[in-house]
């Protein structure tokens, strides 16, 4: 609502009127937005099915040509890089495919989600809806796909089960100063709250990164660019525990605190560790933890600024 107020001057002098106050730029109309979005379950959980069943119309078997091509993926580099590394195929290959399926999500919420409001253009002009319907929508889909590549993971664990749910090295038995996991046990079930926290998290990278990305274009050129590097960067087809004591390049050690800087290589652990048998570090929930509330302070302080304008941006 709009306040407008009269001000009497002094002398008898007509009221002067004061220009009304927009509440649109306020943390309230902000969370609001998003409260009305989450209400709209229906809409954006719609929305987000039928953009899978779009992409996959007229196909035999649908959305599980996701699965099929993932679980090719990652036998292929598996059995690949399992021979470049010298490292058993069976904690090896559970290892990179779990790594491949928690990246496809998150790459998946940072080259969709900078597309999220351009991409929807013709509903946000023509549907009064809140802006986190269409975050909502990406997150949305991006999970559904998470949940038909798991399939995969199901797959190889129940394959390579014997050697998972035991004490175990990547690079062979547990001896010496070889760095050995515990094997599956009921901890395992702590990668239920790290799929969540990825999905969180991906709310406020979809908003925020689409916001910035529909004023500046050049942005999603910037980040596609990047995401290549990233994935290099982040331990998904090589094994940390190689840089490790015992490991076969403990001898370039000094690249590991690189590695513990990068904020991707957190979010894949706390989600792919426990999945096959590792233990999770509490650090990466700490880093993981201030990375959520820091992000979705900036969404928000983007959110309160700039949600009026995206119709116009778009």
């Amino acid at each position: 609502m709009h306040a407008t107020s009269t001000v009497h001057a002094a002398d008898g002098a007509a009221p002067t009127s004061v220009p009304p106050i927009s509440d649109s730029k306020t943390f309230s109309r902000a969370f609001a937005d998003i409260k009305t979005g989450f209400a709209a379950k229906e809409l954006w959980g719609h929305l987000g099915w039928q953009d899978i069943k779009q992409r996959y119309r007229r196909s035999v078997i649908g959305p599980f040509w996701i699965t099929i091509s993932q679980g090719i993926i990652a036998l292929g580099l598996g059995l690949l890089y399992s021979q470049l590394f010298n490292l058993p195929t069976a904690t090896f290959l559970p290892y990179i495919s779990t790594g491949f399926i928690i990246w496809g999500f998150i790459s998946g919420c940072l080259s969709e989600g900078m597309e999220t409001f351009i991409s929807n253009e013709g509903l946000i002009k023509q549907l009064p809806a809140p802006l986190s319907v269409y975050v909502l929508r990406t997150v949305w889909r991006q999970t559904l796909m998470l949940a038909h590549n798991l399939i995969v993971y199901v797959i190889v664990v129940a394959i390579f089960f014997t050697s998972l749910d035991q004490p175990y090295a990547m690079s062979g038995e547990c001896v010496g100063q070889v760095l050995c996991h515990p094997g599956l046990g009921w901890y395992s079930f702590s990668a239920i709250p790290g799929i969540l926290m990825l999905a969180l998290n991906a709310g406020w990278v979809t908003l925020l990164l689409g916001i910035i990305s529909t004023r500046y274009r050049d942005i999603p050129q910037v980040i596609n660019s990047l995401i290549q590097l990233l994935f290099y960067m982040t331990p998904i087809v090589w094994p940390i525990d190689q840089l490790m004591a015992g490991g076969a390049r403990d001898g370039i050690s000094a690249a590991l605190p690189f590695v513990y800087a990068n904020p991707l290589f957190h979010f894949i652990q706390i989600v792919r560790a426990p999945m096959i048998g590792q233990a999770v570090s509490i650090n990466s929930w700490y880093v993981v933890l201030g990375i959520t509330v820091v992000g979705w302070g900036l969404a928000l302080v983007a959110m309160r600024n700039y949600r009026s304008r995206v119709s116009y941006w778009v």
